[in-house]
């Protein structure tokens, strides 16, 4: 089966200082986080990776990845560009930001034909995840009327920063099916050893809630359905200097209208990444564990 690697990397990463975070050489022989998860990702079945990328960090990716994936991998590129819209619609002249990673992933289309995996590129999912959700792309299709996809949710203990609150959407299942996603915000574990979210209303979490880290196994009729939802988002913005289409809100709407179904398929990995400057230590430490332990080489491609 053909299957493709969809990873979103065109964020600006403002959180990190000092560089473009996706690029941040964290293996034991230079790999960055995308190394291991299109190394886990090929492990499992797949066969090419498309990298969602700004242009004027092309030039970096290829130096710092490209190059030396192609080689091991099909490799291709879609530009997330702020004018690539439906037709009838303009950018406004004062947009800067990106229009968000559901626009991201619409901007696959023509590029991506086949059953395809999206992931973050600043997140280490783990093995695990990426075999369940080979294994699902068999399941992902278009029928009864409905487009089928499936999703890879973590714990939410599992998915926490020892350096800051995280966001996270927690959801809600109903017999292994998504129904809602509650984008939670300021999470984080507090010295009475709850994990607690929010700013001014403080609220407890169940720390074995599922949660979302944007990891989604679609059929390619899947960017079709992506393409109406953006031309309605579209339609109905009101400011569309800064609103953002967001694949788990888009992904959500289609649920609540019966025309999706999200069936969820448990990770316990532990789930890593760059989020702080303070996380580059670790995740280096995590690397070289992991190395150690024999779960990857030490070097990944050699």
């Amino acid at each position: 089966m053909n299957a493709t690697l969809v990873i979103l990397a065109a964020g600006l990463g403002s959180r990190f200082k000092g560089g473009i975070k996706q690029l941040e050489p964290l293996g034991p022989s230079g790999e960055i986080i995308m190394d291991y998860s299109i190394y886990d990702a090929k492990q499992a079945g797949f066969d090419k990776v498309v990298f969602i990328i700004r242009k004027d960090i092309r030039e970096a990716f290829d130096n710092m990845i490209g190059n030396r994936i192609k080689k091991h991998i099909n490799v291709d590129y879609v530009y997330q560009e702020l004018d690539r819209l439906p037709q009838g619609f303009e950018c406004p002249a004062d947009r800067v930001k990106p229009w968000g990673h559901g626009h991201a992933v619409y901007c696959c289309k023509g590029v991506v034909n086949e059953p395809f995996v999206v992931i973050n590129a600043d997140d280490y999912y783990g093995k695990q995840a990426f075999v369940q959700l080979y294994k699902q792309l068999e399941n992902v299709n278009e029928s009864d009327g409905k487009t089928h996809i499936a999703m890879a949710g973590f714990k939410l203990a599992n998915t926490l920063s020892d350096f800051g609150s995280v966001n996270r959407g927690v959801c809600q299942t109903n017999d292994g099916k998504l129904e809602h996603i509650c984008e939670t915000y300021n999470i984080r574990r507090e010295a009475d050893g709850a994990v607690h979210s929010g700013k001014t209303q403080d609220k407890i979490l169940d720390e074995n809630s599922c949660v979302s880290m944007n990891i989604w196994a679609c059929p390619a009729g899947f960017i079709d359905k992506l393409d109406k939802q953006f031309t309605a988002f579209l339609q109905n913005c009101e400011d569309k200097t800064t609103a953002e289409f967001l694949l788990p809100g888009a992904i959500e709407d289609m649920i609540r209208a019966g025309e999706l179904s999200c069936s969820i398929v448990t990770s316990n990995d532990q789930w890593f990444g760059v989020t702080y400057a303070q996380d580059t230590p670790i995740v280096k430490a995590k690397f070289k564990e992991l190395t150690d332990k024999g779960v990857y080489p030490v070097d990944l491609w050699n």
